[in-house]
């Protein structure tokens, strides 16, 4: 009996700072943190886990799953957010995570909206397969604008359709797709024009921005 209790209080005293207080929720994180940091993982193994779950998101549209391809979809979104943040806070990012990121990003979001386009053929909604490849399109060139100013030496990250807001109109529209979650309620077409007419607006003031910046650089 004595020897469970002493481990017990030693975890105790552990988990209290050195003032005899329960550690604080940021003094938690640090921790959390620290570990997460000396541990094996990568930034790479947080991107290729993006990618796989956003591959189950496009066979569960395929499927005609939308609630787990919606969840698929975030979780898998929520890593390839995570990846560049993880890389910058560890240290252990490197040029080539950094390409693989991009281009993971441009796989992903090119697969789950064929799956969308696919789902939409199926339903004999061709205005709506239309504009899913607008918006593939459309999402592309917001990301091409950027790397090609950059690329000049200008900062681009101007416009309404970045990353993080197509992710939340699609995910909004897979969760709320063709009535599986609210019978009569569908708000995946709406979403995909949404997203076809605000990468497509994002594009161009990406492009007048960047003229923009030049003309002044020129002066």
């Amino acid at each position: 009996m004595a020897d469970e209790v002493r481990p017990r209080s030693r975890r105790i005293r552990t988990a209290r700072n050195g003032r005899g207080r329960p550690p604080t929720a940021a003094e938690i994180r640090t921790l959390a943190r620290s570990r997460l940091i000396e541990s094996r993982l990568t930034p790479n193994t947080i991107s290729l886990t993006g990618l796989a779950g956003n591959l189950v998101a496009a066979v569960l549209i395929l499927e005609h799953h939308f609630v787990p391809a919606g969840v698929a979809f975030i979780l898998g979104s929520l890593c390839d957010m995570m990846d560049g943040r993880y890389s910058r806070m560890s240290g252990k990012g490197t040029p080539f995570g950094a390409f693989l990121d991009s281009t993971l990003d441009r796989i992903e979001e090119g697969v789950v909206l064929a799956a969308v386009a696919a789902w939409f053929a199926y339903s004999g909604d061709e205005p709506a397969v239309g504009a899913t490849v607008l918006t593939v399109v459309g999402s592309y060139m917001v990301s091409y604008t950027r790397a090609r100013a950059e690329a000049l030496g200008v900062e681009c990250k101007v416009g309404i359709a970045s990353r993080a807001v197509r992710v939340v109109i699609l995910s909004a529209g897979l969760v709320f797709a063709a009535g599986e979650l609210i019978p009569g309620f569908d708000l995946l077409e709406p979403a995909i024009y949404a997203m076809a007419a605000l990468t497509i607006f994002t594009t161009f003031q990406r492009v007048f921005h960047v003229r923009r910046q030049l003309r002044r650089a020129a002066v």
